[in-house]
């Protein structure tokens, strides 16, 4: 990583283009268009506040994953939280109450964060933290969900509040999809995108790329179907090997390199859509940005790990502020250690340095 390398300002070009493909990809829906125009003046004004922190010496990261929930109804093949056991089929104990993520929501805006990812498990089984997500217009609550709890009171929830978007999770054509995620999820997936559409929402779709799927779900055909239906967002999630067996799933040099290409021509060519890639190409940011260089991670249980595939943590949002854990010891020696920039073989590196991370834990 060069000397000069201004991590805030990557970020923050990062998050500007972002919204400003996101205000393109609305102008024929004026309602969304509205909405985004509104959200780029408070996403600027969040990034003069990250800019300020990290002047006086505080680095805020723009982005925060909240899993709020530890139950699904699903058996996804290869399942990173449920290999994790972040995700569990018992009844949830001591998850975060929705005045506890409101809290969090509310610190996170102070802050000048303006993205937070809900996931799971399955978050639109907490209807409560979604609605508490919906009152902060400032910051944009992408909703990673399977798809299957769509309702009416959901599609009237969306259309109150913009700032919330269904992330729904498609691994490519009707046969990939059931095949990884149940019988029937696509036909549910396909309805729903029309139901959304019907209504003048909008949505997005994440996929899961691994080195059997990376040239389909880039292709005309998959992108095309799913411009077709409203899609106004695709975002890549690179697969991480949970067990030895599926290491050759994880997309290496070769393939994201490959990614790297298509996104900057269908961001070109396509601008109907977004196109963002998780984790993404380390090498231009400088080095992994778990562990609050660019984003960090709170478990249903409200502990702050550094990604949602390093599960480990040393503080807990419960007890501290969100600011305090942000800057937690783990946190901190893995961002000034250099450990996040280190080579590694695709997928995430903390994922292959998971013992490490558990021994700075226990030091």
């Amino acid at each position: 990583m060069h000397e000069d390398f201004d991590l805030q300002n990557y970020l923050t070009a990062g998050v500007e283009r972002i919204v400003s493909e996101a205000v393109k990809a609305t102008l024929k829906n004026p309602k969304e268009s509205v909405f985004m125009l509104r959200f780029a003046a408070a996403s600027s004004a969040a990034s003069k506040k990250r800019r300020k922190a990290e002047d006086n010496g505080e680095h805020i990261p723009p982005f925060i994953i909240a899993s709020i929930t530890s139950s699904c109804n699903l058996h996804c093949a290869g399942c990173y939280s449920r290999c994790s056991h972040a995700t569990v089929d018992s009844e949830p104990v001591s998850q975060l109450t929705d005045d506890e993520w409101q809290k969090v929501f509310s610190e996170a805006e102070d802050l000048g964060i303006s993205f937070i990812l809900l996931a799971g498990g399955e978050p639109m089984l907490r209807r409560g933290v979604i609605e508490a997500a919906g009152k902060r217009q400032n910051i944009l609550f992408p909703i990673f969900t399977n798809g299957t709890y769509l309702d009416e009171r959901y599609l009237e929830l969306f259309d109150k509040c913009r700032n919330l978007i269904p992330i729904m999770s498609i691994e490519g054509d009707r046969q990939r999809t059931d095949e990884r995620r149940g019988k029937g999820i696509y036909d549910k997936l396909i309805s729903n995108m029309d139901e959304i559409k019907k209504r003048g929402l909008i949505f997005g779709a994440s996929v899961t790329v691994t080195t059997k799927n990376y040239r389909e779900v880039t292709s005309q055909k998959f992108l095309g179907s799913l411009s077709e239906r409203g899609c106004k967002a695709v975002i890549f999630v690179e697969y991480v090997p949970v067990t030895a067996e599926s290491k050759d799933l994880a997309p290496g040099d070769a393939e994201r390199e490959f990614m790297q290409a298509e996104i900057s021509r269908l961001r070109e060519t396509h601008p109907e859509m977004v196109y963002i890639s998780f984790p993404g190409d380390e090498k231009s940011s400088g080095g992994c940005v778990a562990a609050g260089r660019g984003f960090f991670h709170i478990n249903s249980h409200g502990g702050a790990e550094p990604c949602p595939f390093s599960p480990f943590s040393d503080i807990n949002v419960r007890d501290t502020s969100l600011r305090e854990a942000m800057d937690s010891k783990l946190f901190r020696t893995l961002r000034d250690e250099g450990y996040l920039l280190e080579d590694h073989e695709g997928g995430c590196i903390l994922y292959e340095k998971r013992e490490l991370v558990q021994k700075l834990i226990n030091a």
